[in-house]
Parts: C-alpha cells; structure tokens; sequence
C-alpha cells in the first residue's frame, strides 16, 4: 500500500508548507520534492487544489516569475504560514506517538 493512501488533506497541507520551509518552489518543484525519496507520488490534482487552499488561508503566498523564458508561479510561506509548520508538525508527532502506543499493543 502506497503511503499517501493513508494520509488526508491536514498531512498533505502539512508536506507542502514543509516543503515550503527551506526554500521557495513553484508548484512542480513541491512535486519533485516530495516525489524524490520515492515515498510520495502525489498527483497534481491534489497538490495545486492544496496550493491554492493554503494561499487563500494566508499560509503561502505566490508570485509569477520567468525562468528560462517560462512564466511560473514560484510559492514561499508567510509568516503565519512558519508557525503552522511548526504547530502542525508538533500535532503530528503527538499523533504517531498516540497510533505507535495502540499499535504497540495491538
């Protein structure tokens, strides 16, 4: 079973604005990114619905850039999008603390 099976809207959130921390990216790169240790093949049509989303929350902005003659739309967090990161990414340890307790005993 692929792992993405098992994740929602709320971890999918939670990869983009990880993804978002380091560095900006535009739409394909959070792709590549999340593609890359071959753990998430995200479709596209999850990953922009999800882009857009966290923009119109005020998580991520978004800008057009040209690079290499293209017109690309290149996102980085905004401040409040930091701190989600950083509040999500407590709420999901908590979480695979929780499930590692139940499954321990399963």
């Amino acid at each position: 079973m692929k792992e993405e099976s098992l994740i929602g809207g709320g971890q999918i959130d939670l990869l983009l604005l990880a993804s978002l921390r380091r560095r900006r990216l535009h739409g394909y790169g959070i792709i590549q990114e999340l593609r890359s240790d071959g753990r998430f093949e995200l479709p596209e049509g999850t990953v922009y619905p999800a882009l857009y989303r966290l923009e119109r929350l005020g998580l991520i902005r978004s800008r057009t850039e040209i690079v290499g003659g293209r017109q690309r739309r290149v996102y980085e967090l905004t401040v409040p999008g930091h701190r989600a990161v950083t509040e999500r990414r407590k709420s999901w340890r908590r979480l695979v603390a929780g499930m590692d307790a139940v499954l321990g005993r399963a």
